[in-house]
């Protein structure tokens, strides 16, 4: 595939960490999405900063980590996916109670170290199925904790590759909401503050993780929850109440497991993840006259 941006003056200074035409099948945790223009893996934040300040300008670029929230249409992306997962792996203790973690560590990890450091409440972090920089970008949470909820200030990349660093309040935080970002900035890294919490242990979180997998259907190709909460009430149980569990569109389903979840069965085309979240929301506000709204990032263009 040719790609949509002119990178031929650049693609050799970066070799196989810059790959045209790369699907994004490969890059989501719902394994459906096609190509993206151009496909870019850092080493590290100083590569990343290179890479950015040599894009033509007006380049749109796609930032990604684990992908376990995004959909990707068929048609793919148009522009520059970057991926930071690889690269921004940075996870240190600073000073007592804080923790200075980059985008591409996965939430996981942040619970488990955090407990070795005997630093909490962050064992909700490992019910977050994705790295960092993704709950950064939608104050993810779980187990009735939010990532915003613990961040002390940001540090940025824009565009152009420069970095800066931004507080907290610079930022409007809510409910899977994080406003304040400019366009083209990305994520890179968070001084994270906790609490001395000397009881914490290892066997909350296997706790947790055992509740999560008899409750989600983990294991099985999905993005996690697929919709918010809406005020008092859980889109899993109007979903259920809906009579929508196990409802089909292709290779994809409503989840029989937990209703609030779509499963891709290993041939789901994104069309038919797409189809079926419209059709969830259709059948559900004229049951319950609630719209439902998508936790899931939808990017790309449609085949």
């Amino acid at each position: 595939m040719s790609p949509a941006v002119p990178l031929s003056g650049i693609s050799a200074e970066f070799g196989s960490r810059l790959r045209l035409g790369e699907p994004m099948s490969r890059h989501t945790s719902w394994h459906a999405g096609g190509p993206a223009d151009a496909f870019f893996e850092p080493r590290d934040a100083m590569d990343l900063a290179s890479f950015l300040s040599k894009l033509p300008r007006q380049t749109a670029v796609l930032w990604v980590g684990l992908g376990s929230n995004l959909l990707v249409r068929d048609g793919g992306v148009r522009g520059v996916v970057v991926s930071t997962h690889a690269a921004l792996q940075g996870l240190t203790r600073i000073g007592d109670t804080q923790v200075r973690a980059e985008a591409g560590v996965h939430c996981a990890r942040i619970a488990k170290q955090c407990v070795k450091w005997g630093l909490g409440p962050a064992e909700f972090f490992a019910g977050i199925p994705g790295t960092l920089g993704g709950a950064l970008a939608m104050n993810a949470g779980a187990y009735g904790g939010e990532t915003w909820n613990h961040v002390v200030e940001v540090e940025i990349m824009d565009a152009d590759g420069a970095r800066r660093t931004r507080s907290r309040s610079e930022f409007e935080i809510g409910y899977r909401k994080a406003r304040g970002a400019q366009p083209g900035e990305c994520f890179i890294a968070a001084r994270l503050q906790f609490q001395a919490q000397p009881e914490a242990n290892l066997g909350t979180i296997r706790d947790l993780l055992v509740k999560r997998r008899q409750t989600q259907p983990i294991g099985q190709w999905s993005c996690g929850s697929v919709f918010t909460n809406p005020a008092g009430d859980h889109a899993a149980r109007l979903i259920e109440a809906a009579g929508l569990k196990g409802y089909r569109l292709g290779d994809a389903s409503v989840s029989l497991k937990h209703a609030n979840f779509i499963i891709n069965h290993g041939s789901a085309r994104a069309a038919d993840l797409e189809g079926l979240i419209l059709h969830v929301q259709q059948v559900v506000f004229e049951r319950f006259g609630i719209t439902l709204k998508p936790e899931v990032r939808i990017v790309g263009e449609p085949a």
